[in-house]
């Protein structure tokens, strides 16, 4: 299972030090979370930090848009350099547009769906995505408490990606951390969302592995 620590949980004074350290503890992804204050209740950044970012690190780009009218900006975080993008279901009557504009330009496309927002609703897309994000809280800060009972709705989507043989990575996001890493492991995601779990720890390689459920 690979991980993505969220730079939101990263201390932003030391923006460019704390990207390379997460690039010595070997993460897999950096998760960049883009909250627009009307989507979600918070404010984060833009393209701009995003480019910034990406000026400073090789890893590749998680950005996880949690945006309103996503299909309007998308191409700016494209050109900002995001190798992964997601966006909310929710969020957009567009989404075939915008899964197919990501992917013309090579880069991964990804669904995000809020923790009471039925697989169903986004069932019929899935085949056609490069990555499921599923969020495991209420989208806009971070910190809030795991939501357990979405676990559920992991192993639903897991079951219905491998029973039609897909290629689409499961993601999971949200109060991820030591104790409850191994059954979101367990219910069938291929990728974790970690803020606190990593930025928040001492060591951030240990915290990498204990949370790739390769140390407990």
């Amino acid at each position: 299972m690979k991980v993505a620590p969220s730079i939101i949980a990263a201390n932003f004074a030391a923006f460019q030090e704390e990207i390379k350290k997460i690039e010595r503890a070997k993460a897999d992804l950096l998760h960049l979370d883009v909250m627009d204050g009307v989507f979600v209740p918070n404010l984060t950044f833009g393209p701009m930090v995003v480019e910034a970012i990406n000026s400073v690190t090789g890893m590749e780009l998680d950005a996880h848009l949690m945006i309103t009218r996503p299909d309007n900006y998308i191409k700016q975080f494209l050109d900002a350099g995001a190798d992964w993008i997601s966006f909310h279901c929710e969020a957009t009557e567009k989404t075939e547009v915008c899964i197919e504009f990501i992917q013309t330009r090579k880069r991964k496309a990804g669904l995000a769906i809020n923790p009471s927002t039925p697989f169903g609703r986004i069932e019929r897309y899935v085949e056609r995505l490069d990555y499921l994000l599923i969020m495991t809280v209420n989208p806009g800060f971070y910190g809030q408490k795991f939501m357990a009972e979405v676990l559920s709705k992991v192993q639903e989507a897991r079951d219905y990606i491998d029973d039609h043989r897909l290629q689409c990575i499961l993601e999971v996001d949200g109060g991820i951390n030591f104790a409850n890493v191994c059954s979101v492991k367990d219910a069938g995601a291929d990728i974790i969302v970690a803020g606190a779990g990593v930025f928040k720890q001492d060591d951030y390689a240990e915290a990498i592995e204990r949370l790739r459920c390769s140390k407990v």
